[in-house]
């Protein structure tokens, strides 16, 4: 069974601020393998399906969702339309003996039912958690509101990836305010795919050692 040391979660400050693409990075440098929780939106692509595109990695390296709900809505509003509750007590991690990336819906406090949100399912499934964050305007606010609220839960953090053009200000203050190492910096691409997803070299260890803060 997958434990703490041999994956991550990520996370976001918002929606679409590259968890995707942060999950598809992840997944090419620790040969790792997929899995969405919850997926809110059937229409193709689903996330998985942009995973599995970016990566080229075979369908054996994808887990299956755990709910699937047709509509592109917060996973709680989804689900209520069509008359399914999430439970959190039903996700658990899939069997793997390799590393396994766990990519979210939306941000921290995006509610999955009437009692629990994406933050209590990454305290559940008890995974470092890696916060990806957009690199302009407006990013610094949300990264360190993300931080402080995982940080109150004693959710480990096992650092950042920053999408979008660099903005070195940003990323000095998000580091200098928020105490936290920068994963990766994934710049505009003009194609993502495995070969651009490569390029990109982590600047810090992410060997799953389970030395996170």
């Amino acid at each position: 069974m997958t434990d703490i040391h041999q994956g991550y979660f990520i996370t976001g400050t918002d929606t679409d601020v590259g968890k995707t693409v942060a999950a598809a990075w992840c997944m090419l440098h620790l040969k790792a393998e997929y899995w969405k929780p919850t997926q809110s939106g059937l229409e193709p692509p689903t996330d998985t399906d942009k995973v599995r595109e970016y990566t080229q990695l075979p369908t054996s390296d994808f887990h299956p969702e755990t709910y699937r709900l047709k509509a592109p809505l917060s996973p709680h509003e989804a689900a209520r339309r069509e008359n399914v509750q999430i439970e959190i007590d039903q996700f658990r991690l899939p069997q793997t003996s390799r590393p396994l990336i766990v990519e979210g819906a939306g941000g921290l406090m995006v509610p999955l039912n009437d009692n629990n949100f994406v933050i209590d399912l990454i305290k559940k499934l008890a995974l470092p958690a890696i916060l990806v964050a957009r690199s302009g305007l407006g990013t610094i606010n949300h990264t360190l509101l993300s931080l402080e609220a995982m940080r109150a839960r004693d959710i480990k953090i096992a650092g950042m990836i920053i999408n979008g053009s660099k903005a070195p200000h940003n990323r000095q203050a998000i580091e200098e305010y928020g105490k936290v190492a920068i994963i990766a910096e994934i710049d505009h691409l003009q194609q993502i795919n495995k070969d651009s997803l490569l390029a990109i070299k982590p600047e810090i260890d992410l060997a799953l050692k389970g030395s996170c803060e």
